[in-house]
């Protein structure tokens, strides 16, 4: 369904479609190819968050306030990391509790129908 928002692209929308979908019509080929996507997607993009951090600890950012004196600036490592993993830690405490002690509190209530 979403393939079908690429064929609003004006002069080369349908040839893309054509082109994604590997016919005239979604198939094995296409499902295939969108699954092998989801799979190496993830992989793809933590080597870009890598590169990035890599270069902001090589390279530096901006420096919006205009401080030339190291004794204004704080490190990345370990100030940063252990503010992030200290927000991780929580989100996953909260997630631990949830799967815990309230497994069907996000469950569709459809579910709880007996079929026949």
């Amino acid at each position: 369904v979403i393939t079908n928002l690429i064929s609003s692209i004006p002069y080369w929308g349908e040839v893309i479609v054509y082109w994604v979908w590997g016919g005239f019509s979604v198939g094995n080929a296409t499902l295939n190819r969108f699954f092998s996507f989801h799979f190496v997607f993830p992989f793809i993009m933590i080597v870009f968050v890598l590169i990035h951090l890599l270069s902001l600890h090589q390279f530096g950012s901006n420096n919006p306030l205009g401080l030339t004196s190291s004794y204004d600036k704080i490190f990345f490592h370990p100030y940063f990391v252990i503010k992030d993993l200290l927000g991780y830690g929580v989100v996953f405490i909260f997630y631990l509790v949830m799967v815990s002690f309230f497994p069907l509190a996000l469950v569709d209530s459809e579910n709880f129908i007996m079929a026949n």
